[in-house]
């Protein structure tokens, strides 16, 4: 399956986010995803009879491969859940964060310890086997992440995603981030998890 790069130049204009910054986290996203296509056309050649631990082409691209998977649709998501939207989120998502975190300020304010965690990620998910949402962080796109999860939004906290606007500022890069989350989308997504509940 070929992996295809999505337009995000929606996002160019948003505030607290420059257009030089946007526009190298594109570049960045659409080397994963390229990436991925070649480990992937590798892959469908590669000798498994040389396969081991230590070392081997097919054992080297395994191991590769989920950082680029993850490196394309982590940042899918993360762009996906960026732009104008609701200030707040309603309906069900509210209340289920709510009732996991205990208010929302509370559910905001674990998110973001946990962005100041991780050099790598934050998801919120829902985690399908209590059907509770969770915060996880990665340190990496391959390393964190229980199984059993649904994500429902993502926080970009590597450096490339705010450096060249906020320098080592991070917690500022959050003010912008939480200023522009899309609850559209991550409301989107939670609805299709409760459907698939039913």
């Amino acid at each position: 399956m070929a992996h295809t790069v999505k337009n995000f130049d929606r996002l160019i204009g948003l505030d607290g986010f420059s257009e030089k910054l946007l526009k190298q986290h594109f570049s960045l996203y659409q080397g994963y995803c390229n990436k991925l296509n070649e480990i992937e056309e590798k892959l469908s050649t590669a000798d498994r009879t040389t396969a081991n631990y230590s070392f081997g082409e097919f054992s080297e691209l395994k191991r590769r491969e989920t950082v680029a998977f993850n490196g394309t649709y982590l940042h899918e998501l993360y762009f996906e859940n960026l732009g104008p939207t609701l200030l707040t989120p309603d309906g069900a998502l509210s209340e289920a964060l709510k009732r996991d975190f205990g208010t929302l300020q509370a559910w905001e304010k674990d998110m973001r310890a946990c962005a100041l965690s991780t050099p790598g990620w934050v998801l919120l998910t829902h985690n399908w086997v209590d059907s509770k949402l969770h915060h996880y962080i990665l340190y990496e796109h391959h390393i964190g992440l229980p199984v059993h999860q649904k994500p429902l939004l993502a926080i970009d906290c590597w450096e490339h995603a705010f450096m060249l606007d906020y320098g080592t500022a991070k917690a500022e890069y959050l003010n912008a981030f939480f200023k522009n989350l899309n609850w559209n989308v991550v409301e989107d997504r939670f609805a299709r998890v409760l459907k698939h509940l039913k």
